[in-house]
């Protein structure tokens, strides 16, 4: 029997590291090779307000890298959250993320495709109408529609636990779905809405009554019953 491939998790936007340590171990536990990149809340500070994620990119990249070298494979596995998943995207993509000036075209911090085995996303809003994160999301919706890159086996989970409504309990989401896809009255996990959670060409998922984030009140993509979902494609 060979082991399943190693498997690293990209965190949501503003998210540590800590916040997956259960969903990692869960999945060390049954037989995956899994490290959350290091990432801490303050990392996130510098990509603040729509501005480039090269310093989560640099991490990631580095993460990937050591997994590679310490199992001796020539492909991981990547769970994206949230955020991550796009910034996943940006990742394994051949065009240099030079649309913030920061970086030079040979920065290294793209062009990853082929390391990556499977790319899974987790609530990831893949559009937005939101006008900071704008730049960055048509940058990846622009170059790399779809599932983008044929050798890269593509899964896209979609929480359906909070319908958008302006009332008590429901705003959030309303003004969140609003902000991701124009309209707040639609099915979502609180966050991020169904329909932007998808791309075409993936094999995309809806899983009832999941909720956005580890944070959050009720059952997310990470907890072990919502994992049996998606779990299989990390074989």
């Amino acid at each position: 029997l060979t082991m399943p491939l190693p498997t690293v998790i990209l965190p949501g936007y503003f998210a540590a590291a800590s916040d997956y340590r259960e969903l990692e171990k869960y999945l060390v536990d049954r037989g995956f090779p899994t490290v959350t990149v290091p990432l801490t809340q303050r990392d996130w500070w510098p990509t603040f307000g729509g501005r480039s994620m090269v310093p989560i990119l640099r991490q990631l990249d580095r993460t990937v890298k050591q997994m590679l070298q310490q199992y001796g494979v020539s492909q991981i596995n990547l769970v994206g959250h949230s955020a991550g998943g796009w910034i996943s995207r940006i990742y394994l993509g051949e065009q240099p993320y030079t649309i913030h000036g920061e970086v030079f075209e040979d920065a290294g911090l793209w062009n990853a495709h082929p390391c990556i085995h499977t790319l899974i996303t987790l609530g990831t809003p893949h559009v937005s109408q939101e006008r900071w994160t704008r730049k960055n999301l048509d940058f990846v919706k622009i170059n790399y529609p779809g599932a983008f890159h044929p050798q890269v086996r593509y899964v896209c989970a979609a929480g359906k636990s909070v319908f958008g409504k302006r009332g008590f309990g429901t705003w959030l989401a309303y003004k969140s779905y609003e902000l991701t896809v124009g309209k707040g009255e639609t099915w979502g996990d609180g966050i991020t809405p169904v329909e932007a959670a998808h791309l075409d060409g993936a094999e995309n998922l809806v899983l009832e009554g999941v909720w956005h984030s580890p944070r959050s009140p009720g059952k997310w993509y990470g907890s072990p019953e919502v994992l049996l979902a998606w779990i299989g494609y990390l074989r």
